[in-house]
């Protein structure tokens, strides 16, 4: 089972959508409070809410980036392309700037 959310949100949403999920931020409302940092994933016109697990990943589809639990959610942050500098390697910087491009299109990084 490969768990995708909608977003992560404080509050949950207005009119929730029966089978979305979402992951819970760190200072919830209504519904959520005191579900900091969990799923909450409607089903049957409740919320349900579940603790994350070392090595549990997600696709939050607002962002369209993967984000895995080991301790608290990991999502990685997207590496500045090289700039300046004495020598200047054009075909280095092109090399970076492929494998930038392809970690932002497998969804491991966010885009810009």
């Amino acid at each position: 089972m490969h768990l995708a959310i909608e977003g992560q949100a404080d509050s949950p949403p207005a009119t929730p959508i029966n089978g979305s999920c979402w992951l819970v931020g760190a200072t919830p409302t209504g519904d959520w409070i005191g579900y900091a940092n969990q799923l909450a994933c409607r089903n049957g016109g409740n919320w349900l809410f579940f603790a994350p697990k070392d090595g549990m990943r997600l696709l939050n589809r607002a962002t369209g980036q993967e984000q895995r639990y080991f301790g608290s959610w990991k999502v990685p942050s997207r590496p500045a392309t090289p700039s300046g500098g004495a020598t200047i390697d054009s075909e280095a910087r092109s090399a970076i700037a492929a494998l930038i491009a392809s970690l932002t299109e497998a969804g491991v990084i966010p885009p810009v």
